[in-house]
């Protein structure tokens, strides 16, 4: 694990791994969850530099606005003396590369995007007007935010052993590292779709969610939580009336 500082303010820690061949100047790479750092993304790494890929997993400091969190990525950028970069973000992380590439389309730095549960819009949260109090909160009010977004009820042993993994990292997280990316995540800002028009898309979806609830779902309707089965009815319902019209 590497630690490097790139601003001024000796407390903006950036924590990476960087594995496979250092020749290759375009690498992947991965940016976590609300709940993740560095090390969530362990699997991938293992399985992608054994393919030979160069992958960097990191971990973002404390920025309390996007554009801060974009100038200091740069930054990282130049220490690293990468000039372009494919990245893969999940969920708040998938939003931060999308705003990183919106913010330096004139003078690209991505060359492909791929995204994981993400988003391209905050106000899906319905939280930006609490998200200028979230660095006043506690840390266990913090965590139990992010705690509410986790999976619940019977899980397979390999999921179950996931969220454990997510609930541990969640509590190496302390209240401005958490509170600083619940105010990412919920400030009001959306991305601008001209900008990242000529970066490589890709989005990784759980195809068979769309089938929940439906006579064509695969899955048991025991397995699927009611908040679950209740946006996929109001997904449903907003489609048909878009059919209808």
């Amino acid at each position: 694990l590497c630690q490097i500082i790139v601003d001024d303010d000796d407390s903006k820690v950036w924590s990476l791994y960087d594995a496979g061949p250092k020749s290759i100047r375009c690498p992947v790479i991965f940016l976590p969850p609300v709940s993740g750092t560095a090390e969530v993304f362990f699997q991938q790494v293992l399985a992608l530099t054994a393919w030979g890929y160069r992958v960097i997993s990191l971990q973002y400091p404390v920025y309390w606005d996007l554009m801060e969190f974009c100038d200091g990525f740069r930054k990282l950028l130049d220490h690293l003396q990468l000039d372009k970069v494919h990245l893969f973000g999940a969920s708040l992380g998938g939003f931060l590369a999308q705003k990183f590439a919106e913010c330096t389309h004139k003078s690209p730095r991505v060359h492909s995007l791929i995204l994981c549960n993400s988003f391209s819009d905050t106000s899906i949260f319905n939280q930006t007007w609490t998200a200028n109090s979230f660095w006043l909160m506690p840390a266990f009010m913090l965590k139990k935010i992010v705690l509410g977004n986790f999976a619940k009820g019977p899980v397979d042993s390999k999921m179950a052993d996931a969220i454990d993994f997510m609930v541990d990292r969640l509590e190496s997280l302390n209240q401005s590292e958490l509170a600083s990316r619940l105010t990412l995540n919920c400030q009001n800002s959306y991305v601008e779709p001209h900008k990242i028009k000529d970066v490589a898309v890709t989005i990784i979806d759980i195809h068979l969610r769309q089938f929940h609830g439906t006579r064509y779902a695969a899955i048991s309707p025991a397995m699927v939580s009611a908040e679950e089965l209740e946006v996929q009815d109001s997904y449903l319902n907003s489609n048909q009336e878009s059919d209808n019209q």
